[in-house]
């Protein structure tokens, strides 16, 4: 059963950034792409890195270990090495609130 938890404010995720946290023991990577906050697991499937210290590209985000990109909207590597998709959550935003459905 998953429900809406309260992320963060909407002014700590800027334009372009990354912005990691942990939500009802979920490690969670709130990405802003182009005004679009995207929600998806922290840790990468490869190697166990911290997404959120990665690189946000209009491909998706970067892990910063082996480089490989998950797509925001799928969560599914887009190169090698990781093979395995990261999970990706709904978001919505309410009165200035990022929530994440976990």
């Amino acid at each position: 059963m998953s429900e809406w938890v309260e992320a963060c404010n909407l002014d700590q995720v800027k334009e372009g950034q990354l912005f990691g946290l942990t939500c009802n023991d979920k490690k969670i990577l709130l990405a802003n792409l182009k005004g679009t906050i995207h929600a998806t697991d922290l840790i990468c499937t490869h190697a166990d890195a911290d997404l959120s210290t990665g690189f946000l590209s209009d491909e998706g985000v970067r892990c910063p270990l082996h480089l490989s990109v998950f797509n925001l909207e799928s969560g599914e590597p887009q190169n090698l090495p990781a093979e395995e998709p990261v999970k990706v959550y709904n978001v919505k935003i309410d009165d200035n609130k990022i929530y994440v459905e976990v």
